[in-house]
């Protein structure tokens, strides 16, 4: 009895950080991004559209970010009336309409990007490169078996081949997009600085 006991007690214990821990970052990353007048939304929605190349459908956005289509729709509406996207009509479908960021919202997305990299490099210190590898895997477990609870038929698999493809470059394109930075972010070296406006 008492093993089973410990052994709740400590399932418990793990689920509460669970839920915690993600509390906690988010509210660290609202505090990083409003320096740059992001939400950690937005922010969220600006990276998945310079990750998956702009123009992109909202649909897309929402696929990469796990969220309902009309969630993300709702923050991409907010975001073109505060002049961080705009709207485009496809070209080879005119009823299809993309989104693409605007020059503000570049001007805010790289230097948010460079002060996230450098909150995570922060947080993360603590753990060695065997443990970050160690987390993401038994993260990765409990993910995919909430997949099965929510889809007992999903090709969990697959989605694991289409998640290792598409995070692949992920690190690259980051480099990539924030080299061509401001002027300013590249005097700050990576730094983190308010940008100009």
């Amino acid at each position: 009895m008492k093993t089973n006991y410990e052994s709740d007690n400590l399932a418990l214990r793990l689920w509460f950080l669970t839920h915690r821990t993600p509390d906690l970052l988010k509210r660290c990353e609202d505090q990083i991004f409003a320096e740059y007048n992001l939400t950690t939304e937005q922010y969220a929605v600006l990276s998945t559209i310079k990750y998956l190349d702009e123009p992109v459908r909202v649909t897309d956005i929402a696929r990469w970010l796990e969220r309902s289509p009309n969630a993300v729709s709702m923050i991409v509406d907010r975001m073109v009336k505060a002049g961080l996207l705009r709207r485009k009509r496809d070209l080879g479908d005119r009823r299809a309409v993309r989104v693409v960021i605007t020059s503000r919202g570049d001007n805010a997305l790289k230097p948010a990007i460079l002060a996230g990299l450098e909150f995570i490099r922060e947080i993360l210190s603590p753990l060695s490169y065997e443990d970050r590898r160690t987390f993401i895997t038994l993260h990765e477990v409990v993910k995919y078996k909430a997949i099965e609870y929510l889809d007992p038929g999903a090709d969990i698999e697959e989605m694991r081949r289409s998640e290792i493809t598409s995070q692949a470059n992920l690190m690259e394109r980051l480099f990539q997009y924030t080299s061509t930075s401001t002027p300013e972010a590249k005097r700050q070296g990576g730094k983190k600085g308010k940008t100009m406006r």
